[in-house]
């Protein structure tokens, strides 16, 4: 073959090679094959000092227009893989001056925002938040709380009683609590006097559910002791925080009642906000929801944790913190709040 041809046959399978080519990687790779040094074009190029003088001429200018034009070629490419990754570039860019895409955040819930707005509520008016275990004893769940193993004030608090031993020496059981009373005995035996505190946690109970009951629940119990603690200053407390937490306009029943741990009792109850008075299955058709129990502390109470009841007094309450927003908010199923349904908890 003679060296046009063979100048003819190596232009087109440069050119053929190049135009495949999609990688910049790619293009110093065919530079070297077609035009490096030990590239088939500079072998002829070196091979023309053998030709005569007429045929060398010939072959010198087709070689050189051949590199010439593979040059142009390898430019020209060049600048189109530029342009294409520059394109390709903008298009993966990410623009810095747009806002960031929202993160979908959830919030507490609504029992949550009720504990913490009721605790922010009672360490306005002078009380400490401290907590308690859930599984606890008997004898402060009970005994300590002036209710005896005889006391017919247990048959109302059906309890899930823990397996194992009782504490040694003792005939104490375990048992999950059935109210967060049990830390007013814990309290008044190792914090000095005066006493001002308010206990949030979860309580349990072995009884049915329905629409104001659960077997698992929240509460957030209160305890005053001092010197000169009287029922009014009871009163004055529990009517601030409901003003504080329902608006100076809800009404507001305060009537007696009874509880072992303290002498004398007395209830709370805040009109309902489902049928506003007029009586719903939510209240069941008395106008009224019992919200907490209170009253003075027992003298027994005070004697048991070593606490002089001639000189000291206290009062005690304990709120129903579901109970508390299904008022606020007109909520008809305390279940609702357990059920995990967004479309419930996210109006909260």
């Amino acid at each position: 073959m003679d060296i046009k041809s063979q100048l003819a046959e190596l232009k087109k399978q440069a050119l053929a090679e190049l135009g495949e080519i999609n990688l910049s990687s790619d293009i110093e790779q065919w530079r070297v094959r077609y035009m490096g040094k030990k590239s088939q074009l500079t072998e002829i190029l070196r091979g023309l000092a053998g030709l005569p003088i007429e045929e060398r001429k010939a072959a010198g200018a087709a070689s050189n227009a051949l590199k010439a034009e593979l040059e142009t070629a390898l430019v020209a490419k060049e600048n189109e893989m530029k342009k294409l990754e520059i394109a390709k570039s903008a298009e993966e860019a990410i623009d810095v001056t747009l806002p960031g895409r929202p993160c979908p955040q959830g919030h507490l819930h609504p029992v949550t925002q009720a504990i913490e707005e009721m605790c922010s509520i009672f360490q306005g008016l002078g009380f400490q938040v401290v907590e308690g275990n859930e599984v606890e004893w008997d004898h402060y769940n009970f005994d300590a709380l002036n209710i005896p193993k005889e006391h017919p004030a247990r048959d109302n608090m059906a309890t899930f009683w823990m397996n194992g031993e009782s504490k040694e020496g003792t005939d104490w059981k375990m048992l999950l609590r059935t109210h967060t009373s049990p830390m007013q005995a814990h309290i008044m035996e190792t914090t000095k006097l005066p006493i001002r505190i308010v206990v949030p946690g979860r309580v349990y109970r072995y009884e049915a559910t329905d629409a104001t009951h659960l077997a698992m629940f929240t509460q957030i119990e209160g305890l005053a002791v001092d010197e000169g603690i009287t029922f009014a200053d009871l009163k004055g407390t529990l009517y601030e925080f409901v003003r504080r937490f329902y608006g100076p306009d809800r009404k507001v029943r305060f009537r007696t009642d009874f509880f072992p741990f303290v002498e004398p009792g007395a209830e709370i109850a805040v009109s309902c906000a489902s049928c506003g008075g007029s009586g719903c299955r939510v209240c069941g058709n008395s106008g009224w929801i019992e919200i907490l129990g209170c009253g003075m502390v027992h003298p027994s109470v005070l004697e048991g944790a070593g606490i002089d009841s001639t000189k000291y007094s206290g009062f005690a309450f304990g709120v129903g913190i579901e109970r508390i927003p299904m008022l606020r908010y007109g909520i008809e199923d305390v279940r609702n709040y357990y059920s995990g349904d967004l479309r419930f908890l996210r109006q909260f």
